[in-house]
């Protein structure tokens, strides 16, 4: 069944606040040069899919909402996805999901078309990449059975545009965008009705610090109370990711992943390679042990020390002691990319640590590509351009975005150099004493290693109750696990027992736990 409706709505707004995949807008192309509309464009059509072998009727919308400022100017069109079950009898108490990628710069076809829609890209074995022509498949594990789903492009990214003669400093920005999707978010609640609904944000990557900064900014602006919170490949705090004189905690939160990439290449001791979850347990252990405080004494190691140590890591990340120790103990992820598959002239992924690729050289200490990113682009663009107007009804030859031009991006003043938001969820959180967390951490991702996200919640207060309203799961995949089948499911129900948790858990504010894979 289909059925298309084309629109264009006037709506006038009151007053409100003030690293990603290759594709690039292309130079000379300005912000909203693209778009001159002053009203809604939306297109509506109506569908089916079978989901968990039930079929499940839907509607989609899909379009750009105008954002404007006081005096009722347009300052922004942005683009959206939305799916909602064909019954509407209950739509206003029906949970709904905003969801985004990160970037910043990202569009949002990567979770929209990987895991979330009701229709998704065909990936090889264990999501690794299809050759061309790539398919569209009917996705079985779309969340639309339990949730409503609106897929957001971030300004500048996917069909988002700045209004014309907008300035891009008033979006690129860690605020900047915080206040646009929150005001996005309030804008769409509005318009469909939804305010009764149970409320999610599902960001992946820079968007799980997105959520951080919206779930804070709806709550004290908008009076919007959420009941939970999905973190895909989460990065709340900066200063995990970022080495170097001023920082060692960069080195203790990557070094399990190198233990699950190189138990995964085969690059361990045979004692390691027994068992995977002994591994990492192992690497956890010692990764925030005896590792970080050899890295907190720093030039006070005596020799003996120092062998030792780099011994240790050695056994732990596949590579020699000599180079660890020429590392000075502090192989960054960039080096280890390159260094533990030297020998065969490969380099691994860093979205995905199972991809491997030929590089241009086998001397040199960085990559050329990441083979795990370009594995997804072109099947990825081709599909969704092709969907997107075929299937959803959407008229428009602008050009899809995948990685948009939104540099340079402010990131504000940020404590000691690094962004870290995790204080304002733990405020968002200390309000309102039913939000809950899920955050999904891939064993091989070399982009937002979990350790360092374990870390990271670990500071999340220092009262049990929140402790407790954290949740993780954990795949045996990259940063976005989802591409591969058998983690596709899981994450579908991962991520159902937790919207369905969080529903039967409104008269219960300390259920549930953290746990380790």
């Amino acid at each position: 069944m289909l059925r298309t409706v084309f629109c264009a709505v006037a709506l006038v707004l009151p007053t409100w606040g003030t690293p990603a995949f290759p594709q690039q807008a292309p130079d000379g192309v300005k912000p909203g040069a693209e778009v001159a509309a002053a009203a809604d464009e939306l297109s509506q059509t109506s569908h089916s899919v079978r989901i968990g072998g039930t079929d499940v009727d839907y509607d989609s919308t899909v379009g750009r909402l105008v954002l404007r400022d006081a005096a009722g100017d347009p300052t922004a069109h942005m683009f959206f996805v939305a799916y909602t079950r064909g019954d509407r009898a209950d739509v206003a108490s029906r949970p709904i999901t905003f969801a985004y990628n990160g970037g910043p710069g990202s569009a949002t076809v990567w979770l929209h078309m990987g895991v979330l829609g009701p229709k998704v890209v065909q990936m090889g074995s264990e999501g690794f990449q299809p050759a061309p022509p790539y398919e569209l498949v009917d996705n079985e594990h779309s969340l639309l059975d339990v949730t409503d789903i609106v897929a957001i492009d971030a300004m500048s990214t996917g069909f988002s545009r700045i209004a014309e003669g907008g300035d891009p400093k008033d979006f690129h920005g860690v605020r900047q965008d915080i206040e646009t999707f929150s005001e996005f978010i309030r804008l769409y609640l509005t318009k469909f009705g939804r305010w009764s609904s149970p409320k999610y944000l599902l960001g992946e990557s820079y968007g799980t610090v997105r959520s951080a900064g919206v779930g804070a900014h709806l709550q004290s602006r908008h009076g919007v109370e959420l009941n939970g919170m999905i973190l895909v490949s989460s990065v709340i705090d900066f200063s995990t990711l970022r080495g170097g004189p001023k920082n060692d905690g960069q080195y203790p939160g990557f070094l399990p992943t190198y233990t699950a990439t190189a138990w995964y290449h085969k690059k361990l001791a045979s004692d390691l390679m027994a068992d995977f979850d002994e591994a990492v347990s192992e690497a956890r252990e010692f990764a925030y042990g005896d590792y970080l405080v050899a890295l907190n004494k720093g030039n006070r190691l005596t020799a003996d020390e120092w062998e030792d140590m780099a011994q240790k890591v050695a056994r732990l990340t596949g590579l020699s002691p000599e180079f660890i120790a020429q590392s000075n103990l502090r192989v960054s992820p960039a080096r280890f990319r390159k260094e533990l598959l030297r020998d065969q002239r490969l380099v691994v992924g860093r979205l995905d640590s199972r991809f491997t690729a030929v590089d241009r050289d086998a001397a040199g200490e960085r990559q050329e590509f990441d083979p795990s990113n370009t594995a997804l682009q072109g099947a990825y663009t081709a599909l969704f351009n092709d969907y997107v107007r075929r299937d959803l009804g959407w008229e428009s030859e602008d050009q899809y975005f995948t990685s948009g031009d939104v540099r340079p991006w402010d990131y504000g003043e940020s404590a000691n150099g690094y962004l870290n938001l995790l204080d304002e969820l733990r405020r968002t959180m200390a309000r309102n004493p039913f939000l809950r967390v899920f955050v999904t951490n891939g064993y091989y991702d070399m982009a937002t290693p979990f350790a360092a996200t374990e870390w990271t919640f670990d500071h999340l207060g220092y009262e049990p109750t929140f402790r407790e309203r954290v949740s993780m799961g954990y795949y045996e995949a990259g940063h976005m696990m989802y591409i591969h089948p058998d983690m596709l499911r899981k994450f579908k129900q991962d991520v159902a027992r937790f919207i369905e948790d969080t529903r039967a858990a409104m008269d219960e504010p300390t259920l549930g736990a953290t746990s380790k894979r």
